[in-house]
Formats: C-alpha cells, structure tokens, sequence
C-alpha cells in the first residue's frame, strides 16, 4: 500500500470520528436520551424532558471534552472504584510512553529509514508505505547503531512508567483494602466440596467441623441451595403475589351488582377466594419451602475476625486437597451463585473442554485472518489469480480494497470474541463476576495478540513468500528471521487497522450504538415513551476494552523503531481513549463490582512481553542488516527488561492477588476499639443473600414476595456479553 492509500483510510476515519463526536455532542443533550448516555441515577436527578425547547441543544460543543479532562482520579474511584483507575493509568502510560517514542522516532528514525537507501524517491503521495521502515536501511549500515540507541532509550523510558504506575496502583489498592468502610467479605470464606455424610445434611457436617477446628473464631455459615429449588420457591411466591392482588384490584375497582348472600361478597371475589384455597394447597402439596436435599456441597463460612478469615481462606483444611476447599469470598454484589454449586472435582475437566474450545476457535479464526491479509497484499496474489488484475488496475478501487477494507472485515469478525470467551470462563466455575470478567479479558488477549498480531504476519510472510516450503516456514530457527522480514511490511496494514478498529470503535464506544437503537425502537416503534423499557446501564466491559488498548499498545511498541509512520496514528488513539473512556465511566456505567485493581498486572505483563517482542525482532534485523555491533548490545538489553520484570513481580504482585495479616489485624483491632464489631457480626448474617425479599402492598397489608437479589447484576452482565 502507498502513502495515497493510507491517506485516503486516515481522511474517511477521521471525517467518521469528528461526525460521531459532533453527533454525540448533540444527542447527550436530548432529554429523550439521557438514560442513554447519564445513566438511570443520573437521568432521574437530572433530566430536562420537561423544559422548552431551546436551540443550543442543537449546537455540537466540547463541554465533553472539558469535562472529562478535569476530572480527578479521586472522582473516578468514587464512580468506578480501583478498576476504573487502574483501566485509565494504563490509558496514561500508553500516552506517556508514546509521546516519547514518537518525538524520538519521528525526528531521528523516520528520516534515517527514508533515506536509509540510495534510490530515486517518487512523489510522496505515490511512496510505498515499506519505503519509512527499517527494511529500506542498507545491510551493514551505520545508521543502524541509532536504531539501536533509540531501542534503549523507549526500553528504559517504558520501565521508569510502569514503576511508577505500578507502585502508584500498589498504594491505591492497599487503601482499597484499608477503607474504613464496612466489608463482609473480610469475614467471610467461600466452602466447597463439603463432605456428604450419610443421616447428616451439609449443614450439619460443616458445622461441626468449623466448630471442632475454628472453635474460637467460627461465628455463623450460610448454606448454598440448588438453584431449581430457589426459582420454584420464588415462581411460588409469584403466583401467590398475583392471585391477591388481582382480588384486591377486582374488589376495588368493579361495581358490586351481585353480592353473595351469606358475607355479602360479590360473586367474583367468591370464585377468586377458591382459586386462592385451591392454588394454596397445590402449593402446600408440592413442598416449596427449602430443606436439605436442596442443600450444595458449598456454603458461605462468617468469622468473628479478619484475620481467621484470612487464615482460613489461605489453608490446607485437610489431607484431601480435593475436600474441604476454602477461598477467600467474593463481595456480596460480586458473587456468582450459579457456579457455587458446580461440583468442585469437575472443574478441572471444565477447563481442559474450555482449551479445547478455545483451541478451536483460534483455529476457526485463522479464515477471516488469511482473507483479510490477501486483500492487503492483492497485488502479490495476482501471480497466483491473474483474474484480480483488472481490480489492481483501478487505482481508487485498489486503494479501498487495500487500505481500508481488510481492517473493516477484521474489526467485524473481533466482535464475536469478547461474548465467547465470556461464555469460556463463565464455563470454568469462577465463583465471582469480577473473576469471571478478568478471565474473559485475559483470554481475549491471547487471543487478539495470537490472531491481530502473529497470525496476520505469518499469512503475510506466506503470501509473500509462496514458494517457501510449509515446513520451512515452521521451522523455529527460521522465527526471528521471519519476524524481521514480515512485521515491517506487515506495520502497513496495522495502521490502517489502528484508524478502523481504533478510532472509529472510540466513536461507537462514545455514541452507545446499541443502547441508543434501542431508545429509539422503543419510542418511536414501539410508542413506549416512559423509562421503564430502556436497558439497566452496564457495567464496564473490561473483557473488551483492555485488550484492544494492549493490543494498540503491543502494535505502538514493536513498530516503533520498524515503522515509526504508526505511532502518530496510535498516540491519537490513546488520546481520544483518555477522553471517551473518563466520560464514559463518569456518565454512562455503573460499577456492579471491583477487583480492586487485578487488571494490572495483566497491563504490566503485556508491556513487558511487548518491550521484549519488540527487542527480539530488532536483534532479528539486526542479525539480517549484517549489523554485529547493534546486536551484541540488544541481547543484554533483553536480560535486564526480563530482570525488572521479576523484580516488580516480586516487589509489587503478591499485594494483588494476597491480603497483608498486619492491614487485617490493625483493621480488627480498631474495631474492638471502637466497638463496632458486635454490630459487625450481627449484619454479617444478612450481608450475603441468594435470594432477597420485594415488598408489595395489597389492600394495605404487607405481603412478602421473593426474588433473586443478582437480577440486577444479570442484567448488566448481559449487557456485558453483547456490548462488544
């Protein structure tokens, strides 16, 4: 692809972009959507549908854009908790890092990769984007030394941000725990593969184990039930709740032209009286009420302190690993009911058939991959299919097939991972959404790495080099070669697929297209003008947007010194990111759940694993451009970025993903100060429930109606799956 070709994808994206943004600019304004883009909180407190008409709001404006830059990150942890935080430093560093590379790369390599070989220059405009990568810089030139300069420079410029973000997100997520804020999950730990004993209920055996081994700390359990058991009982309860208040309605509303001549009663409130006799006893005779054969092999486990909480959660409780399996539990917003009673000696079957699946659909995803790089190199597959010849010929035709559709149909075909690989995790018994999420976002970027990055440079060094062997080009000696060869040629189509997938998903991020659309079923098809049809907001979909912020990130980091043209385009991302996504989680989401900032670790090791990707493949061409000096002094450059990463997973990881005793006992201990523990230990035995209560009135009695108290939660998890 030439320069007019990328030009002409740059000029459609960015026309594209500024219309959604003026567009969206307007809409915010509309009172009709204010659900859409405040929320439902929000849109009760401040909606105008009732004000008049008034003419600026339909003036686009930046007072988005103002606001969302002025916004504080004590402001995001308030409205999005650690997550939130976390999702945007990674926003940050990527802004950091590649403000630098780009001042660096643009001013010294750019110009050394142009120039890098003496040949006749054409018009700009008719340049092949390959002419401003490293591979036009002759073999055994000295400039390459500069390369190797620069490599250094982004290296420890990378490692110096993601120290600092890291013990920054460290602090954060130590305050996090340290909150004084009443947490029940501090006291509670997650039981599973309770024992069965024969005339004796999981209830039973669970507590008189805890009471024989935890007799001074075990305070209270809360059992599992089978979650049949829980939707019968509340269907019960519905038809119960119905039956009243259609007799209450019936009674209130409709003229009593017969009365019955013993109470005086109308004939209908009769009939309704017998329904009511009649459904009460099928009730009765169907057992509806919980006993314990309904009971799971898992139960909720209260302690009196943090600590035994804490020390409970981390041991082994018995010589079976595979019995008596205890985990630190989940805040009670966070839980995921459906999986706590999935048998435990099952899940690791459930996560090889998820490997399995996941195999497979990379596999599947090979297809799209291979189509769209074909039409990237349509000029190549012209030796092989003469009949493209004719399309070739066509330049404007050539430049959209080129340049602008192959990133189109590769975005397309990215939608369908984030729900299945929800789906994947959701299969893998995770015991909290929060975990749930965060394993749907880590294998959506082995995935996107696997199949954006690697798999379009291998099609792309087969396509190119068709003659070469199969075997051969599998060869594993053969790799960073390859490399060298095939990512700079293959930075040309990743920045066309910076401006697709990039920008113009900010666009559609901002605009809610699938929230919006369906506002506008709503009123305008369907006549429904009040709130009550229009969507729950969502949390935020971190299972989506992380990994295609890494994925910048990785394509921003290992092209810098390659091809230097992609880093303006990916800067611009990152800053429009910044934007979109602080308004986003400002007005649009709403936080469900927080993680309390295990995000990050996966931000810092695809950094790491994108600086030493990025080494490997310089040494690559350094090993090509007969270039011996560069690449003795790359190799130990690889060494110490390896180094510093284990330095930060010793110094800074185990915080995430393990609880410091000495913040769990000061937090006890000022709690007996004050008092507060008593009180602390009586909420503890409501905090967490499968099921709650709704209250309903009928005739001015109050009548208990049960219902899931995660319907909220399932529909914003819903939500999730399919905003990707």
């Amino acid at each position: 692809m030439n320069v007019g070709g990328l030009l002409a994808s740059v000029g459609v994206n960015s026309v594209v972009c500024l219309g959604v943004f003026s567009l969206y600019s307007v809409l915010r304004k509309q009172p009709h959507f204010v659900t859409v883009y405040f929320g439902h909180k929000l849109a009760r407190a401040k909606s105008k549908r009732h004000d008049p008409f008034w003419l600026a709001r339909l003036v686009p404006s930046a007072s988005w854009v103002v606001k969302a830059w002025g916004t504080t990150d004590d402001e995001l942890y308030i409205a999005g908790g650690v997550d939130a935080v976390v999702f945007l430093r990674a926003v940050v560093f990527s802004i950091k890092l590649f403000t630098v590379t780009s001042v660096i790369c643009l001013v010294f390599v750019l110009p050394l990769n142009y120039f890098g070989n003496e040949r006749e220059h054409k018009e700009i405009s008719e340049e092949l984007l390959t002419v401003f990568t490293i591979g036009n810089v002759e073999r055994g030139s000295e400039w390459l030394g500069l390369h190797c300069f620069v490599l250094h420079i982004i290296t420890i410029c990378a490692c110096f941000f993601l120290y600092s973000e890291f013990k920054y997100i460290m602090k954060m997520r130590l305050n996090h725990i340290n909150s004084p804020l009443y947490n029940p999950s501090q006291f509670t730990v997650v039981v599973r593969a309770i024992p069965w004993i024969d005339q004796e209920s999981y209830s039973d055996t669970l507590s008189r184990f805890f009471t024989d081994f935890y007799s001074t700390s075990y305070l209270s359990h809360q059992m599992v039930y089978e979650k049949s058991a829980i939707q019968k009982l509340m269907s019960d309860a519905e038809r119960m709740y119905k039956i009243l208040r259609n007799i209450h309605m019936e009674r209130r509303y409709v003229k009593r032209l017969l009365r019955c001549g013993f109470c005086g009663g109308s004939n209908n409130a009769s009939q309704d009286m017998k329904e009511l006799s009649d459904e009460s006893r099928s009730i009765t005779k169907e057992e509806t009420f919980l006993d314990d054969s309904d009971e799971c092999g898992a139960a909720l486990v209260f302690f009196r302190t943090r600590y035994a909480a804490l020390v409970a959660s981390e041991a082994l409780q018995t010589q079976n690993p595979m019995a008596w399996v205890t985990d630190a539990a989940p805040e009670p917003r966070d839980m995921f009911w459906a999986n706590l009673c999935v048998s435990y000696q099952s899940l690791w079957i459930r996560k090889i058939i998820v490997v399995v699946a996941s195999i497979f659909f990379v596999t599947f995803f090979l297809v799209p991959v291979v189509f769209t790089q074909s039409l990237v190199h349509l000029d190549k597959l012209t030796r092989l299919l003469p009949f493209l010849e004719k399309v070739v010929r066509r330049v404007v035709l050539e430049q959209l097939v080129t340049g602008y559709l192959p990133s189109v149909i590769l975005t397309l075909f990215l939608y369908m991972v984030p729900p299945v690989m929800y789906v994947f995790s959701t299969l893998e018994g995770v015991i909290s959404r929060s975990e749930r999420k965060r394993s749907a976002c880590i294998k959506v970027v082995y995935f996107v790495i696997w199949n954006v990055f690697f798999a379009n440079i291998l099609t792309e060094a087969a396509i190119a080099h068709y003659q070469i062997s199969i075997l051969k080009l599998g060869d594993y000696k053969n790799i960073p070669a390859l490399l060298a060869k095939a990512v700079p040629s293959t930075a040309t189509f990743f920045m066309t697929y910076c401006l697709t997938s990039g920008w113009a998903s900010l666009a559609c991020e901002l605009i809610q297209v699938v929230p919006l659309l369906t506002n506008l079923v709503s009123r305008y098809i369907l006549k429904n003008s009040s709130d009550a049809s229009t969507p729950a907001p969502f949390s935020f979909p971190y299972h989506t947007e992380v990994p295609r912020v890494l994925l910048f990130g990785l394509l921003g980091i290992t092209c810098s010194t390659l091809a230097p043209l992609i880093l303006p385009f990916v800067l611009v991302y990152f800053v429009l990111a910044y934007l979109v996504y602080r308004n986003q989680i400002m007005n649009v989401y709403v936080m469900q759940y927080d993680s309390g900032g295990q995000y990050w670790p996966i931000v810092h090791n695809t950094a790491i694993f994108s600086l030493v990707l990025m080494q490997v493949v310089a040494l690559g061409v350094f090993g090509i451009k007969d270039a011996p000096g560069p690449s003795t002094f790359t190799f130990p450059l690889i060494v110490l970025t390896l180094l510093f990463n284990q330095f930060c997973r010793q110094r800074f990881l185990p915080v995430f993903f393990r609880t410091p005793a000495k913040s769990v006992i000061e937090m006890d201990r000022r709690d007996e100060q004050s008092g507060q523990m008593e009180e602390i230990h009586q909420s503890l035995l409501t905090a967490y429930s499968q099921y709650k209560s709704k209250s309903g009135r009928i005739g001015g009695k109050k009548v208990e109606m049960m219902s899931r108290s995660n319907s909220a939660l399932d529909t914003a998890e819903k939500g999730d799956i399919f905003h990707a």
